[in-house]
């Protein structure tokens, strides 16, 4: 192997940013645990999608099923926003499992019931992780991953309104 092969295969993982080495430190680590929460939460969607019973299972078999693509869809835009900054990101399940802070749901049975309004607070506690990790990126001046921040916020905030208005009981007066 020639000794230019050798140098780059041992070059950082560095991309060329006007943040500063904190900024990049910071953020990513903030977009990191986003990013392994999304996976966790985008899991427990789909555990809930594939194990979804009762009378409504067509509707909110459905609901969940678009709620993980939405997910899924998102964790590639995190991810590569900490590469543009310069930071490194995930690397395995492993990884995830150590970041994570959305608690998994290994029961043998959960009724729907209790699967939308689970998903519902996981949804509203990543979303209040967002807020701080937008905290972090305002901090530091990073305005590009605030922005997409707010925009993964506003999503978060549409699939919890779902889970909260499919979940509720209707009562007749």
């Amino acid at each position: 192997m020639s000794t230019e092969l050798a140098t780059r295969m041992k070059a950082p993982l560095t991309t060329p940013t006007d943040l500063g080495a904190e900024a990049r430190r910071n953020v990513s680590a903030a977009l990191n645990g986003i990013l392994a929460d999304m996976f966790a939460l985008y899991l427990k969607t789909k555990n809930f999608h594939w194990h979804m019973s009762g009378p409504h299972f067509r509707d909110y078999h459905l609901l969940l099923d678009e709620q993980g693509d939405e997910i899924f869809a998102t964790t590639d835009d995190i991810a590569e926003r900490v590469r543009k900054i310069g930071g490194t990101t995930i690397r395995s399940i492993g990884h995830i499992g150590r970041l994570q802070r959305v608690l998994d749901n290994d029961a043998d049975y959960v009724t729907p019931e209790d699967m939308l309004a689970e998903l519902r607070t996981d949804t509203q506690e990543l979303i209040g992780r967002m807020r701080r990790a937008h905290e972090v990126c305002d901090e530091h001046n990073d305005v590009a991953s605030a922005s997409l921040l707010e925009n993964w916020i506003d999503e978060a905030e549409g699939r919890a309104w779902f889970l909260f208005e499919t979940g509720r009981e209707v009562r007749v007066l």
